[in-house]
């Protein structure tokens, strides 16, 4: 019974996930379409002054964010159990001097 529960809590956990990633590459593919008609507007029809700068620093800003909050915490290793992997680290490392010591 808690073997079903932990695996049905995993199952849940990667859908969310994949759910999470699709949305970051739905959102990539949208920009990716967008910028270029950004440019593309204003050097047609106001060629003096290049103000596509600011949309694009905008959006390139908001897909960081993006991407940071569906992968750059478990790629930085900052994540829920961040706490938890680095006091084990550490113990693992005070354990490794002590062997070293004897």
């Amino acid at each position: 019974m808690e073997d079903q529960y932990k695996k049905e809590k995993a199952y849940l956990k990667a859908q969310k996930k994949v759910k999470d990633i699709k949305g970051f590459y739905i959102h990539l593919f949208v920009n990716v379409l967008s910028l270029p008609i950004i440019i593309v507007v204003n050097l047609v029809f106001s060629p003096g002054f290049h103000w596509f700068w600011f949309p694009v620093a905008g959006i390139l800003i908001v897909t960081f964010i993006h991407w940071f909050m569906v992968y750059g915490e478990s790629t930085l290793g900052m994540g829920k159990d961040w706490e938890g992997k680095k006091i084990k680290e550490l113990m693992d490392i005070e354990e490794e001097k002590s062997k070293r010591k004897l």
